[in-house]
């Protein structure tokens, strides 16, 4: 009950908006599982990580592109937006969050660039390169989320972002 109360999950359940309790805990009725708001568990895993740094009273800037930064030209020219940007008395850190209720070639081709990305962000003094990310359709791909972990040092995911909390203050 402390869950469904605090994810507010209660309150939805209670107010009858939803027609097929299947469909919406499958996220059918939620629009999760359509190309067309595919992005919509992104924007809500983002809001959750918001939600626990402020509780955590970690402070943080949303949507800091790499060009903030000129240590930063070790990622080229282009414009990098990162989802988060924690500064710390010992480390600048720059975040990416994503959530993935299905399988696909997305999951793969993320793994890859974040495996790519994080050790230029991390070759810089003072940077570090943070991956939270979440879902039930890394199932799928495991074995990419298992060599991603292993090139990336702070793999996290909502079970165990309080780790990542911890070492942030």
């Amino acid at each position: 009950m402390e869950f469904l109360q605090g994810t507010g999950l209660a309150e939805i359940f209670q107010s009858r908006r939803i027609k097929n309790l299947v469909d919406y805990v499958f996220g059918i009725e939620t629009g999760l599982d359509t190309n067309a708001r595919k992005n919509r568990s992104g924007h809500i895993m983002e809001a959750t990580v918001a939600r626990i740094l402020r509780e955590n009273g970690i402070s943080f800037l949303q949507e800091v592109y790499s060009s903030e930064f000129p240590e930063l030209s070790v990622l080229g020219t282009d414009k990098k937006r990162f989802d988060f940007y924690i500064e710390t008395t010992k480390r600048k850190y720059l975040i990416e969050v994503n959530f993935y209720s299905g399988g696909g070639s997305k999951l793969n081709e993320v793994a890859r660039a974040y495996t790519e990305l994080a050790p230029k962000v991390n070759s810089v003094k003072g940077f570090e390169f943070v991956w939270i990310t979440d879902g039930i359709g890394w199932k799928s791909a495991r074995n990419k989320l298992e060599e991603a972990y292993n090139a990336i040092p702070s793999v996290y995911n909502l079970a165990n972002i309080s780790s990542f909390i911890e070492q942030s203050r």
